[in-house]
């Protein structure tokens, strides 16, 4: 590498850790706010003393100390995030040797091993402990001074006045403080689930692996807005108030709204339950889609100007679901179809040569002719390094809605188009995987597919003169059928050789003794005619995506400022004089309800309009150049004899470096602990048996070289 790039790239390092030291910063000081919220310190001094700053103004009026504390901070740190990651982009995936890193980083990596593995909340990390404590401590803390604040104001002249039981009291005291204690949750809540998060992907987290977080805390917010509304019934009922059950302030605390709102959220909180997700999804799926109902009335409930409170992570999840959903509308093509003997087919999207994704990457699937509701996230099996015009991804068929999908690829009548439609690819912003001495990947059945693509990134590099790490892949099938999964680790139709990688695969066919003495299926491509309605799969923001949702962040919380500044001065102010007694604070909510979703829609259709006109000129300047047809180019490789699946050279590398053991399981803990390599990363896919047996092995303390990561996928 020349000096100057190697100046460049220090540079961009050096902008990028001060892009991260504010974050942390922010975050901290975000943190101190709501350890600080309970207190009378804050109550009686803090927030004083900013109201009298903020909310005398005519220009965001009541709202405004809220909206500077919890929203513009979260925000701020989302659009940083978007340009750290961007200029992340710049350095490519370019990792330091593990024997030249920093010895905090070192002692770091001990912190991300297991340090539970068994139990309700799956494999958890040492990092992850440390902060599931520090939120629980936050909970605990909250509560205790939430309390004692309440109870204390509880007096002898208090009850004569209102003529209740001191037991009334306190149970009045305590539902309200529940409800203030389930907000810390809900405020936190959407930050796991947006896709496309900027602040995920600074710290290297995914939604994916994210999703965990956002279960704990939907679980621990609906128990504690369960009690906080039990604890209100029983208190009405005690003071023969049951008509406040029916109430529905104007200017205040609006009850009918919040009932609404926790009976939406039990209905959904129920479906969630283990069994009813597994046995019946749809149901799960469609009841989800009750978080509007819940966080329309919430709202309604608290009235804005408390919402803006939980308002930065709901905000962002809006700006990220709108793109998913302008992406949503258009078709992609696709091209062909591998269909598997083991039941597993492998669809082949074109897709622009700009669009670029790290290996375990995901698209959310939609075939409209099998159902136009239902999205499915799959891995990616491809890889943008080596396949420019292609991303495929792998899917076993285990449900209904993926049974029908391969009985209408499988079927004999020829297919000439199938409409889909994708969201995505969704996936790390880094990947680490060149760091490692030694890669070890376990998989269980369909739990290759995020390995197949880490193997074409780690082939890709290798053919560049990139050092890549040795590879030992063990991959347990049912049936020696499910081998022919291992034929996917090369691109169909590619040069793509195993020759530059020092790689061994063993397989093991658990319910078989022997090979199969009849005659194994051949792998069979489907081609699927183009069409002038599809498009290859683009990036929905082009190729500087991070700084285009950087711009609809801050441009729509400007433009939702500017417009509420307005409706504030010129409307509510000179009704309300900020003092929240005149106008309706329903309506007042349903206001800023309407110029919260004008400001996200107005800012990313126009970013999303704007990048997909140049992602089409892009496409059709490629297409002219290599002289293609409005399918694919010639040099994609797509353009193949439909009966030939690989080149022999390649087959035969891959056939070299395998070995099949029929009848057994691969012995883990004989294995793992043998390897002598100083830097080993070992990755797990598969069923949660056999992630927890491999990350058991990992945090034992007998190796010490283990690192341990698992991947799974549990929308």
């Amino acid at each position: 590498m020349e000096p100057k790039a190697i100046h460049d790239q220090g540079g961009v390092r050096a902008v990028r850790d001060c892009i991260k030291a504010l974050i942390v910063v922010v975050l901290l000081g975000y943190a101190l706010v709501w350890i600080m919220i309970p207190t009378n310190t804050y109550r009686k001094d803090w927030q004083v003393k900013i109201r009298a700053k903020t909310n005398n103004s005519t220009f965001l009026g009541s709202q405004g100390a809220n909206t500077l504390l919890f929203t513009s901070p979260m925000l701020f740190v989302a659009v940083l995030g978007c340009v750290y990651i961007h200029l992340g982009k710049k350095l490519g995936n370019t990792t330091i040797p593990a024997n030249s890193e920093s010895k905090l980083k070192q002692r770091l990596a001990q912190w991300k091993r297991p340090a539970l593995v068994k139990g309700p909340l799956g494999i958890v990390s040492a990092v992850e402990l440390a902060f599931l404590g520090m939120f629980a401590s936050l909970l605990i803390w909250s509560l205790y001074t939430y309390l004692h604040n309440g109870f204390g104001r509880i007096t002898p002249e208090s009850l004569a006045k209102s003529g209740e039981k001191r037991w009334e009291a306190k149970l009045e005291v305590t539902g309200l403080r529940l409800g203030l204690l389930g907000n810390v949750c809900l405020a936190l809540l959407f930050y796991p689930v947006a896709r496309g998060s900027s602040i995920l992907g600074v710290f290297g987290l995914t939604s994916e692996s994210s999703i965990k977080y956002h279960i704990w805390l939907g679980h621990v917010m609906m128990a504690i807005f369960t009690a906080h509304g039990l604890c209100y019934v029983i208190y009405w009922t005690a003071t023969h108030e049951l008509h406040e059950m029916l109430s529905w302030e104007t200017r205040g605390v609006a009850n009918v709204p919040g009932e609404l709102a926790l009976i939406a959220g039990l209905i959904l909180w129920a479906c969630t339950l283990p069994r009813i997700r597994r046995r019946m999804f749809e149901l799960f799926f469609y009841t989800h889609y009750l978080y509007i109902l819940f966080m329309f009335f919430f709202i309604l409930h608290v009235g804005i100007g408390y919402a803006t409170i939980m308002l930065p992570g709901f905000y962002l999840f809006l700006v990220d679901r709108y793109i998913r959903f302008l992406q949503s509308r258009g078709r992609v093509r696709l091209a062909a179809a591998r269909v598997l003997p083991c039941d597993t087919i492998e669809l082949n999207f074109a897709k622009n040569p700009a669009v670029s994704y790290t290996p375990t990457s995901t698209i959310f699937v939609n075939v409209p002719s099998i159902s136009r509701l239902q999205w499915h996230p799959f891995t990616i099996s491809s890889s943008s390094s080596l396949e420019a015009e292609r991303l495929s991804v792998v899917i076993k068929s285990e449900g209904s809605w993926t049974q029908k999908l391969n009985q209408i690829l499988s079927s004999p009548a020829s297919i000439d188009r199938l409409e889909v439609s994708v969201e995505g690819p969704y996936g790390p912003a880094t990947t680490n995987f060149l760091k490692h001495d030694m890669l070890v990947m376990v998989s269980g059945g369909s739990g290759l597919t995020p390995f197949i693509s880490i193997t074409r990134e780690l082939i890709a590099a290798s053919a560049k003169g990139c050092k890549t790490p040795k590879v030992l892949l063990l991959c347990a099938f049912k049936t020696s059928s499910q081998l022919a999964m291992l034929d996917l680790l090369l691109p169909q139709a590619s040069s793509a050789e195993l020759s530059n990688l020092d790689i061994q695969i063993e397989a093991y066919v658990t319910r078989q003794k022997e090979p199969a003495t009849q005659g194994s299926k051949q792998i069979r491509t489907v081609w699927l005619k183009p069409n002038a309605m599809d498009a290859p799969i683009s990036a929905s923001l082009g190729r500087n995506s991070w700084l285009w949702l950087a711009v609809i962040i801050s441009s729509s919380f400007l433009m939702f400022l500017i417009l509420l500044g307005i409706v504030t001065q010129y409307h509510i102010y000179p009704i309300d004089h900020n003092t929240n007694r005149i106008y309706s604070t329903t309506w007042k909510a349903l206001l800023n309800i309407l110029l919260i979703c004008a400001s996200i829609v107005i800012t990313a259709s126009g970013v999303f309009l704007w990048n997909k006109r140049s992602a089409a000129r892009e496409s059709n300047q490629i297409q002219s150049m290599e002289g293609s047809s409005p399918a694919v180019s010639p040099n994609s490789g797509w353009h193949c004899n439909a009966d030939k699946e690989m080149e022999s050279l390649p087959q035969q590398s891959l056939d070299q470096c395998t070995n099949v053991h029929y009848g057994e399981r691969p012995d883990l803990k004989r294995l793992l602990p043998e390897i002598k390599e100083w830097n080993v990363g070992v990755l797990a896919c598969g069923p949660k048996k056999l992630r927890h047996e491999v990350a058991t092995i990992c945090s034992s303390g007998l190796a010490d070289n283990l690192h341990f990561e698992s991947i799974s996928f549990t929308w």
